[in-house]
């Protein structure tokens, strides 16, 4: 996409404005940007590089104990690749498979912030699949919460979630036997 300003470079900076309720979006490129005062002149310029090693530079918002973790880390090196942990902060990438073993407890912070919170991958589900793994993800958290209730022994709640999983799995029976009377 062209830049509306000029029509000569490639828009890079790409606007959205809601005014009165309306929305207009504005795409120009950066040398427009500057000019017309969407941007500082001596602002600094960042490349996605910059943007995703920025997501690894999380010391500013960490409390003393998880500080002393970061700056631990920072002198730790992978004993397969040899790639320190500093690199991997710089270039965002690790050198080979063991370097998320060696680096594993340093890492869920970052993949909270660059995932949404998220540390556990479930990937994507294919529609007709969806409402089976559903039920298999909503049984295993009960199955987890029944054994976090039972070691707390608060075996009242703990009968209750009990409830649910066999009113789940007896769910699933009949919908299995209306399965197989269709085929």
């Amino acid at each position: 996409m062209d830049c509306e300003v000029c029509h000569e470079r490639p828009a890079t900076l790409h606007l959205t404005n809601f005014i009165n309720g309306k929305k207009t979006e504005v795409h120009v490129c950066q040398h427009c940007a500057q000019e017309k005062g969407y941007l500082e002149t001596d602002e600094e310029t960042y490349s996605i590089h910059d943007l995703l090693s920025g997501l690894f530079n999380f010391n500013s918002t960490f409390t003393n104990h998880q500080e002393s973790n970061t700056q631990e880390a920072t002198h730790k090196v992978c004993k397969h690749c040899g790639i320190s942990y500093q690199q991997f902060a710089k270039i965002g990438k690790f050198g080979c498979g063991e370097c998320y073993r060696e680096f594993s407890e340093h890492l869920n912070p970052i993949f909270r912030r660059v995932h949404s919170g998220n540390t556990v991958h479930r990937g994507k589900i294919p529609k007709r699949q969806y409402v089976n793994l559903q039920k298999k993800r909503l049984l295993d958290d009960y199955r987890k919460e029944l054994q976090r209730l039972i070691e707390q022994e608060k075996f009242e709640e703990a009968a209750e979630v009990r409830d649910k999983i066999k009113a789940i799995d007896q769910e699933t029976v009949v919908e299995d036997r209306n399965k197989d009377g269709e085929a």
